[in-house]
């Protein structure tokens, strides 16, 4: 098997987990979602240190492959920014969960009232460039929004990216998601 055909199956199989996700995701309850979002606030609090850690060699590394001073910056994680991305957490679990609400109800000839009901999307793919506070902030907003999420941050952050995916997938499964 070729590098492409394992890419594929790879590819193939995280999609069909992510589907599987979806439906347990679109079921979830406010109170879980909330429970969710409250404990990856308190798992990066945690892992501060580590997160820290991991974060200096992905920056070390693009440094060295000649990475620009505003990508560094992007990149880069410091205390003020981890305590930002956990007051985040809080913010988007004190929203009201947009999932049932019913907008644009008119009124039909017929006497009935038709309305436009939020419900999840399903599964929602993001890939985006080496900032490792969008891997935190995607997770937030698609998990209030019960979607299924599958996440790829640029390679220049993959150490930051696969700690907060562990706190992501500690804090789901902490609320039973």
């Amino acid at each position: 098997m070729d590098d492409m055909d394992k890419l594929k199956t790879t590819l193939t199989e995280q999609g069909q987990r992510a589907r599987a996700a979806a439906a347990a995701m679109a079921r979830a309850s406010t109170a879980a979602k909330n429970q969710a979002l409250r404990a990856l606030a308190q798992h990066l609090a945690r892992a501060q240190s580590a997160l820290l850690e991991a974060n200096a060699r992905d920056v070390q590394r693009a440094q060295a492959a000649g990475a620009d001073a505003a990508f560094i910056d992007r990149l880069s994680l410091d205390p003020e920014r981890i305590a930002k991305l956990i007051a985040g957490l809080d913010q988007v679990a004190a929203l009201p969960d947009p999932i049932g609400q019913i907008d644009h109800v008119r009124p039909q000839p017929s006497g009935i009232r038709v309305g436009q009901m939020r419900v999840p999307l399903g599964v929602i793919a993001i890939i985006y460039e080496s900032r490792p506070g969008v891997t935190i902030d995607a997770a937030a907003l698609t998990l209030k929004s019960g979607n299924a999420t599958l996440l790829r941050g640029g390679s220049e952050a993959i150490e930051s990216n696969r700690l907060l995916a562990g706190c992501l997938g500690q804090a789901l499964n902490d609320a039973g998601l």
